[in-house]
């Protein structure tokens, strides 16, 4: 059986369970194991999270051959059989992966804004919800990045944009994959819309959820904000059209 080449264990890992499971020879067990392994073009084999902590971004750190390959097109990709408690994907390219890692590892600060942006693709209001309260409750000093200058200054995660390509807020984000609510929920709290304009049900479910709406006085309208295409949101409803037309014609994403 091939062991993980960083750490000469079994390439797999135990998880816990939601639920615990009974078993039919008696007892329960809320944990299962599952596959964990990486296979690179070189043959060498990883755990997901070993292979993290060593890798180089196109090199294999244990036998440095080079594993990247490319498109016709030119884009560089770095392929590699991956499996866990999903299956096996077979010629996965990692290398987005392994780029975004490499990026947070130097700036582990924008961890927490990577996460927004997955939840505002996903929809996710409670998890969204969930990231700004704890931000706010932790000590004034985490979270923090610098300006042109060197100074610290807190990172605003609602009107974090995407550094690592295409400079797309959440709100971006949320039009691109089709989330009404969290484009609702982003107007409510990082723009500078009156209150009176909402829809009622909107402000209902805002009050429900805990959202509380700060003072926009000195802040930048998230709608202003452009992705690396010059795109505001509202451009960016425009070109997509569908659900989004109605969003156009009513203004809400004009600033």
């Amino acid at each position: 059986m091939n062991q993980c080449t960083a750490c000469g264990k079994s390439l797999t890992l135990q998880i816990e369970l939601d639920e615990e499971v009974e078993y039919d020879q008696g007892g329960t067990s809320s944990e299962t194991v599952v596959p964990d392994s990486v296979q690179l073009q070189c043959g060498c084999y990883f755990h997901w999270q070993c292979l993290l902590d060593a890798y180089e971004l196109t090199q294999c750190p244990t036998c440095a051959r080079n594993v990247s390959s490319h498109l016709p097109s030119g884009k560089e990709q770095v392929l590699c059989n991956l499996e866990n408690e999903g299956g096996l994907q077979e010629a996965y390219d990692i290398l987005p992966i392994l780029k975004e890692e490499s990026y947070l590892k130097a700036f582990p600060e924008e961890r927490k804004c990577r996460a927004f942006l997955e939840f505002c693709a996903e929809g996710d209001v409670g998890a969204i919800l969930d990231l700004i309260n704890s931000e706010e409750d932790e000590d004034e000093n985490a979270g923090m990045n610098t300006d042109e200058e060197g100074a610290a200054k807190p990172i605003d995660i609602l009107r974090y944009q995407d550094s690592l390509g295409s400079l797309s807020t959440g709100l971006h984000v949320a039009i691109r994959n089709g989330r009404e609510e969290i484009v609702w929920l982003l107007l409510f709290l990082a723009s500078s819309q009156e209150l009176q304009s909402f829809p009622p049900d909107v402000i209902q479910a805002a009050e429900t959820l805990g959202a509380s709406r700060e003072d926009q006085t000195g802040k930048v309208d998230i709608r202003v904000l452009e992705d690396s295409e010059h795109r505001t949101a509202e451009t960016l409803a425009q070109q997509l059209g569908g659900v989004w037309e109605s969003w156009v014609h009513s203004r809400h994403l004009h600033p």
